[in-house]
């Protein structure tokens, strides 16, 4: 049994990763949100799991490292100061940062690198992601998840290599580029498709997200990986065994 602590407990993500602890027999914590005592659950759990927001995590990871407690982050919407300060933290403990913890996910952006990998460039690569209305983040953190997995299999950098946004006269689409488009409305818990298309045929690669037990239950069991793991940063691939 692993004692799990939760960065973030009182958001919708919060309340499904209790039940996702409960239902895998592991113990649950407890709790920390804005204005409370990071440090005291921190020093309570073996492992936490961090759904709160970018601003908080600076100040969750510093508590981690000085308490060496291992930490899964799947806040979205992180900018490449948090990457460097997870990449900091992770020469001193065990850190899994994802843009998505479901494992459907997860081997989606597998099958994504594979056939981005095996087919050339003249097939276009287009991301199309789907979420509820009150979703301030664009393109998601699981469409970018899967624009890197493209970018890995094309072997090209995905910052140099993506365009996203279009609008008005834009000209024809450049060769190699991987695209994003973010749809807003109504409740959905996250609909994701990589369409890889060429002049003749086209292959359509989609996740959809029924509610976010998945994600939970996916952190869950990554929480549960981590905490036998040796300092370092790591992925949702070393939880499916695909490293």
């Amino acid at each position: 049994m692993t004692a799990i602590g939760i960065i973030g407990s009182k958001g919708r993500m919060g309340q499904a990763l209790v039940a996702a602890i409960a239902e895998a027999g592991h113990a649950h914590a407890g709790g920390a949100d804005q204005g409370d005592d990071v440090a005291a659950l921190v020093g309570a759990s073996d492992v936490l799991v961090d759904f709160s927001s970018p601003k908080a995590l600076q100040a969750t990871l510093d508590a981690c490292v000085a308490a060496g407690k291992p930490i899964v982050i799947g806040t979205t919407g992180l900018e490449d100061a948090h990457h460097a300060a997870i990449d900091a933290a992770a020469t001193k403990i065990p850190v899994l940062q994802t843009g998505n913890t479901s494992l459907g996910v997860n081997m989606l952006a597998a099958l994504v690198e594979q056939a981005a990998g095996r087919l050339g460039d003249d097939w276009d690569i287009e991301i199309v992601e789907m979420h509820h209305r009150h979703k301030v983040d664009a393109p998601s953190g699981t469409a970018k998840l899967l624009g890197e997995a493209a970018a890995r299999g094309r072997e090209i950098d995905l910052a140099n290599n993506s365009e996203s946004g279009r609008d008005g006269i834009t000209g024809a689409r450049k060769k190699g580029v991987i695209g994003f488009a973010a749809l807003r409305g109504g409740s959905v818990a996250g609909d994701h498709t990589v369409i890889l298309a060429s002049d003749e045929e086209r292959i359509e690669l989609t996740h959809r997200a029924e509610n976010r037990m998945i994600f939970a239950r996916g952190a869950v069991k990554a929480a549960g990986w981590l905490a036998g793991q040796s300092a370092g940063r790591y992925g949702m691939d070393g939880v499916l065994g695909l490293q």
